[in-house]
């Protein structure tokens, strides 16, 4: 069924943060899980090719507390001092794994108070949507340093340096990114760009920061999933009400989630059957989040048009960052 959506609700005051440049100043921190150091190192050293400068610690980044990466309040902490440090232009996560929404307090909402650029994906989501819903922050659903920047751009298990770059850096509006995936539902919608790790956006649910779906271009991803677990998420987020008001969809490869059995349904079987009598355009398989292939950088919060035809493409309305 083909679809031509109007935009989503419009915000008054999008938290936007400035552009990044060459010789900004990245803060490294870690609200989840600990880092391997090889793979630190390396995420560090990609970062500083692009002509950015870090700001993080050795021992701290190699530090660990069981399954996180240090104490909650050593993390929270770490988190309010990037926001607050004058010279940190941007944060990119460490990694993720789990325990970012150990930082997620109404308290917290109060000391977020100038954007700025914010890189992560897979337990990221917890903040990204906390920072969403609490303070219409943009963020962005990209590369961290052990998970996208140490593999390299381009390379498997990598990013795209071109996503990332426009993403994080320009601030002119009409940028298209090719999503390299497939139209389960051929259509046209415009909406907000918002979701993450499918898993994550779930766990919102019932809390006071639960994600607002409504007027949305919804992005879901994960990984290691066996397909009847994708297909008890995706009931969830139907029977919460969650997909009633969605504009269009936007869905990961789901690595990892190859069927138990031979002949049973696969992840693509299961969302083309739950999400196809909804009639909004869905792509399937883009390479965002968890995927084998050159992560896309994704602007969360900004206006979007969803293209579902071929291979799926996203047009961004409006800049993500300011000049």
């Amino acid at each position: 069924m083909s679809s031509t959506r109007p935009l989503a609700r419009s915000l008054s005051s999008l938290g936007k943060p400035k552009a990044l440049q060459q010789g900004d100043t990245l803060a490294v921190f870690a609200p989840a899980s600990p880092a391997e150091k090889k793979s630190c190192a390396a995420g560090l050293a990609e970062l500083r090719r692009m002509k950015f400068g870090i700001s993080a610690t050795d021992n701290r980044l190699l530090s660990s507390e069981g399954y996180f990466a240090a104490s909650l309040e050593e993390r929270r902490q770490e988190f309010l001092d990037a926001l607050a440090a004058e010279k940190v232009a941007g944060l990119v996560a460490l990694r993720g794994g789990y325990g970012s929404t150990y930082l997620l307090e109404e308290a917290l909402a109060q000391k977020v108070r100038e954007p700025k650029v914010l890189i992560g994906f897979s337990d990221l989501t917890s903040l990204q949507i906390f920072l969403w819903q609490r303070a219409s922050w943009v963020t962005f659903y990209g590369p961290m340093v052990a998970a996208g920047f140490a593999a390299g751009a381009g390379k498997p298990g990598g990013y795209d340096e071109q996503s990332f770059q426009s993403a994080v850096s320009n601030g002119e509006p009409d940028c298209t990114i090719s999503l390299r995936g497939e139209a389960l539902v051929h259509g046209t919608a415009e909406g907000r760009l918002l979701g993450g790790a499918m898993t994550l956006v779930e766990a919102t649910f019932g809390t006071p920061w639960e994600l607002d779906t409504r007027g949305a271009i919804l992005l879901l991803e994960d990984r290691a999933m066996k397909p009847y677990q994708v297909d008890r998420v995706l009931m969830h987020f139907l029977q919460a009400g969650k997909l009633e008001h969605v504009q269009g969809i936007v869905l990961g490869d789901f690595p990892e989630c190859a069927p138990p059995v031979i002949g049973s349904p696969t992840v693509r079987e299961v969302c083309a059957r739950i999400l196809g009598p909804l009639g909004v355009p869905v792509v399937f398989g883009a390479p965002v989040g968890h995927t084998a292939r050159p992560m896309l950088t994704i602007p969360l919060g900004v206006k979007a048009r969803l293209v579902a035809q071929g291979d799926g493409s996203l047009e961004l309305l409006e800049a993500a960052v300011t000049r």
